[in-house]
């Protein structure tokens, strides 16, 4: 158990780094940090010479790996950082000094157990990316197919779990404070922050989500995920095919090769939508270091670390949010998040209506280049105040993604309007999931649902009330009232156990009845 002045000494350390960057003004000028809070920032930055624009993406990368997925994950929290060290912070690449050559060996054969030139005719020493988990080196397999092998850091889990534990000492302090600190529920960020992080740091879950995500978008046109190759993957190593493409950053290089650079934008911005909304499980690394281009337009994606998930239910709220704020429906946009208890419910529904038109009707209609995305994150966080919200932590990834995704196509088209690309998308899905055709899939799935779990109930029946003499067919039929705990057992006659598959039957028919009865009515 690490000790608190072990934790207390860390952040001072780390406090002296955000300090030369100019990184702890911010904090120290915000009416909401707590009084310790900036008391703190005031001891890390006493006698540092503190720069004119703050860097904090600078600071966190100068703090080393924990710091960057940190940061990673504050660029979705301008409700707690700010708008400006948010939108900093989303510099964040990974970029860091790569691991000797020698070191990266090591870690392969270690893991495999037998010598690099087991698996790889050659493999390049100097690696094409180095990010704060692992870095990634061009190879040719012995069979000789091109591929990239990603290795993790040497030591990296330990340096991570060590990091983290102070980031969690230092979140639940903070919320104990009370009032804003409470409400942004930091100890749920740090929460997410470690969750990712574990996932990253076992390169099968990576491999493991990118076949999964292939599969999700294996009939959408433009759109690719590199194969994944098993026998050359485990926890330390992941192999997949090389990706011959030009990054999604290079816009000149984009324009020279004759790309459509607002098709390449309306594309990127619907398969988002397909993964997030369709599926329900997307890409939540999308800034531009990750997306490439191919000759042929298509998309191809790598580095499947950070994935997103969100269930059936949350998705139909966050379609119906997306497309009320498209054409103008608060009033639904507000009963949504009442019925999703985002909002706690002695407030006022038409206010909350109110409030998020005064948000919404300043941004529709008008392409990225003309939105104040400062102006509108005030109005967003001022509702989130004004009405108790609390931060949902399954939504984070999906912010920080949605973030990522509108910053890649404004940078590919200016112009593009991001609510006309989506409100096609999510009609047409919206369309799709609550429409007749999906209400009577949906009863009939729950209908069926139970009229499979008839048998399983049948033998815990026989098995609080056995047959007596082993005879089945004198078995008598238990009591109803006595199983759903209503009264003492009547006397029956004896019944033949076919009434256990009259009533298997009968319930059946009910539930076919009650479905088309639900539709029709």
């Amino acid at each position: 158990m690490t000790r608190p002045a072990t934790h207390i000494a860390r952040l001072l350390k780390w406090g002296r780094v955000l300090a030369r960057h100019g990184a702890l003004r911010g904090i120290e000028n915000d009416r909401n940090a707590p009084a310790q809070v900036k008391r703190l920032c005031r001891i890390a930055r006493f006698g540092a010479r503190q720069p004119r624009e703050p860097d904090y993406a600078g600071a966190f990368q100068e703090i080393g790996p924990a710091a960057i997925k940190l940061g990673q994950a504050l660029a979705t929290r301008p409700d707690l950082v700010g708008e400006g060290p948010a939108r900093n912070l989303l510099a964040l690449q990974d970029s860091l000094p790569p691991v000797p050559f020698a070191e990266i060996r090591a870690v392969i054969e270690g893991t495999f157990g037998t010598p690099v030139e087991t698996f790889f005719a050659s493999i390049e020493e100097h690696p094409v990316g180095a990010a704060s988990i692992a870095q990634v080196h061009r190879a040719v397999t012995t069979d000789g197919r091109r591929v990239a092998v990603k290795v993790l850091r040497p030591h990296i889990r330990e340096k991570f779990a060590r990091d983290v534990e102070t980031y969690e000492w230092a979140a639940a302090h903070l919320e104990v404070l009370g009032g804003e600190a409470a409400r942004l529920r930091p100890r749920a960020v740090i929460a997410n922050l470690k969750r990712w992080t574990l996932r990253e740091l076992d390169l099968r879950r990576e491999a493991a989500s990118a076949s999964e995500l292939a599969e999700a978008m294996k009939g959408i046109q433009g759109y690719r995920v590199p194969d994944i190759d098993w026998d050359r993957t485990n926890g330390s190593v992941l192999t997949v095919e090389w990706i011959d493409g030009i990054k999604m950053s290079d816009l000149a290089a984009l324009d020279a090769a004759g790309h459509d650079r607002p098709a390449l934008a309306r594309k990127l911005v619907l398969t988002f939508l397909t993964q997030a909304i369709a599926s329900g499980f997307f890409h939540a690394d999308m800034h531009q270091g990750n997306l490439f281009v191919r000759d042929d337009g298509a998309i191809v994606a790598i580095d499947f670390g950070i994935m997103g998930r969100i269930d059936r239910q949350a998705r139909l709220w966050l379609a119906e949010i997306l497309y009320g704020l498209t054409t103008g429906n608060y009033r639904r946009v507000a009963e949504i998040h009442f019925e999703a208890q985002y909002v706690p419910a002695y407030h006022n529904v038409e206010e909350f209506a109110t409030a998020l038109r005064a948000v919404g009707e300043p941004m529709r209609g008008k392409p990225v280049s003309e939105l104040s995305v400062g102006q509108m994150l005030d109005g967003l966080f001022a509702i989130t105040r004004d009405f108790d919200m609390q931060v949902q932590p399954h939504l984070l990834l999906l912010q920080k993604t949605m973030v990522m995704v509108e910053g890649l196509a404004t940078a590919l088209d200016p112009d593009i309007n991001m609510w006309d690309v989506s409100a096609p998308f999510v009609k047409s899905w919206i369309r799709d999931e609550l429409g007749p055709e999906a209400m009577i899939a949906d009863r009939l799935r729950e209908n069926l649902g139970t009229l499979a779990r008839l048998p399983a109930l049948m033998r815990r029946i026989e098995e609080k009330f056995p047959p007596k003499g082993g005879a089945p067919e004198q078995a008598p039929l238990p009591d109803v009232d006595l199983i759903l705990g209503l009264g003492e057992p009547r006397k029956r006659q004896s019944n033949h156990w076919g009434g256990y598959m009259l009533a298997a039957i009968l319930g059946g028919a009910g539930a076919w009845a009650l479905t088309y009865w639900s539709f029709l009515s």
